[in-house]
């Protein structure tokens, strides 16, 4: 029985094999009839600008309502279209489908057979077929064709047409919401301002009313001594006064704060200077007082105050030095070729140096500039102003280096009186303009100005006394305004 059943099994093996070639060569007929109907359908829209599909329908109809009226196809391409249709409509010929013609149904059996002689015939290879018969055994096929092509165009542009009109429709009632919405913000921003007008002159009016409770009397009794016999003056005078003692009571109220807010920037400079190098690189700047005013713009520009500026503050019986403006720039590479064409714009600080370059004044000018980058590593640097009786009187005319070395082996004490000397801290005559802490001037260019506080010697101080093994190459430039 086990023989038997092993018998039974090795032909049905063998059956299951053979047909594996069969449906891989099956699904290839079917890509590649996949392939050529796409090809078809490309070459015909191509061609009559229609899908096969409806290219067919087009022809389809023209023969149903032309066919022995506008062409007279012969009985041979008669037979082959209707079979075509057939192909397409019901698709291929099966005689136990369709009931038998009679014996002397001649165009009807005549009409089986060509349907029968297409056999498998695809649908879409009959729509092509059918399309090309008929095109070649009527003439008038063609202009029909291109009459509905050019209809079909029609319509289409007529719909997009159509979508332009509602689009721009849609954009101008958009832009219009737009304009709507810009219009309303604009008129709440006007009310805003207004009502601030409002608050302003209502402050200004409490102001007025309690600074004119206090000085009535007096402003009237002037009036009355300037202009006797003249009521209308002395009440214009006396407005006149009022408006006067508003303004310069806005304008001390405005320096009160100024001097708060120096005091504030004194006490963050100071806490600058007391940290370590390494995080002491910001810039000094002078800042806008009017960014920081409590004060209404409105108020600022009544009140119309002279400008107000920052003081560097010194030991009593030094004169007082505005504070410089210093900022950055990052042209490093295209400035240090330009100071490199200047041999004296080139400098070498050496290790431990401290060097010193002297700068007068000059009699034409009012502020002092300058600009400076190393190559490679940061370099310590500060401003300071020299008046004229120091020195025994004598102050230089020429931009001069002068190199003040430092032994790495001193001391901190020894260190620190002697920038102490340097910078002229422990002379009354020496005002610190920029302390001196290390910039980074190995990635961008430091710059800066300074109004000039009278004749005198400005010294750019180049400090390099914390490197004990490194020379540092400095390409500077220094000139005076007007």
């Amino acid at each position: 029985m086990e023989t038997t059943k092993d018998r039974n099994e090795l032909p049905q093996v063998s059956e299951n094999t053979d047909e594996s070639p069969a449906e891989e060569s099956e699904q290839e007929n079917t890509a590649a009839r996949d392939r050529e109907h796409d090809q078809s359908q490309w070459n015909m829209e191509r061609n009559w600008g229609f899908s096969l599909k409806e290219i067919y329908e087009l022809a389809l109809k023209f023969f149903k309502e032309m066919n022995g009226k506008a062409f007279n196809p012969t009985y041979e391409e008669n037979l082959r279209l209707v079979a075509l249709h057939k192909q397409v409509s019901l698709g291929p010929y099966n005689p136990s489908a369709f009931p038998e013609v009679g014996f002397f149904d001649v165009q009807g059996n005549d009409r089986r057979k060509e349907w029968a002689k297409l056999g498998s015939m695809a649908k879409e290879d009959a729509m092509e077929d059918f399309v090309m018969l008929l095109n070649s055994c009527c003439s008038q096929f063609s202009p029909y064709v291109t009459s509905h092509k050019i209809e079909k165009e029609e319509q289409e542009r007529r719909v997009r047409e159509e979508e332009e009109r509602l689009q721009a429709k849609r954009e101008e009632e958009e832009r219009q919401k737009q304009e709507e919405a810009r219009l309303l913000k604009e008129e709440e921003e006007r009310r805003k301002q207004e009502a601030e007008q409002l608050l302003i002159l209502e402050q200004k009016k409490q102001i007025m009313a309690a600074l004119n409770a206090q000085t009535a009397i007096q402003f009237q009794q002037y009036a009355q001594q300037q202009f006797p016999n003249s009521p209308e003056q002395q009440q214009l005078l006396v407005q006149q006064l009022q408006e006067q003692h508003y303004q310069q009571y806005i304008q001390q109220a405005y320096q009160v704060q100024q001097m708060a807010l120096q005091r504030q920037q004194d006490s963050a400079e100071t806490l600058d200077a007391q940290l370590p190098a390494s995080h002491s690189n910001n810039l000094v700047s002078v800042r806008d007082p009017s960014n920081h005013s409590e004060l209404s713009q409105s108020q600022k520009q009544e009140a119309n105050p002279k400008p107000c500026r920052l003081f560097i503050e010194g030991k009593p019986g030094d004169m007082a030095i505005l504070a410089p403006s210093m900022w950055t720039r990052p042209q490093i590479k295209d400035f240090k070729e330009k100071m490199a064409q200047d041999a004296e714009s080139v400098i070498t600080v050496g290790r431990g140096e401290v060097l010193t370059v002297r700068v007068p004044t000059h009699e034409e000018g009012t502020y002092l500039f300058w600009e400076f980058a190393t190559d490679h590593y940061d370099i310590g640097f500060g401003l300071y102003f020299e008046w004229p009786n120091t020195r025994n009187g004598t102050s230089a005319d020429t931009v001069e280096p002068i190199s003040e070395n430092q032994d790495a082996g001193q001391n901190e004490e020894e260190i620190g009186n002697t920038k102490k000397s340097q910078t002229g801290s422990s002379c009354s005559h020496v005002n610190e303009v920029v302390p001196i802490y290390r910039r980074d001037s190995h990635e961008e260019v430091y710059a800066g100005s300074h109004q000039y506080p009278g004749q005198g010697v400005y010294l750019l101080k180049f400090d390099n006394s914390y490197s004990l093994w490194r020379s540092k190459v400095v390409y500077y430039r220094v000139y005076y305004t007007r």
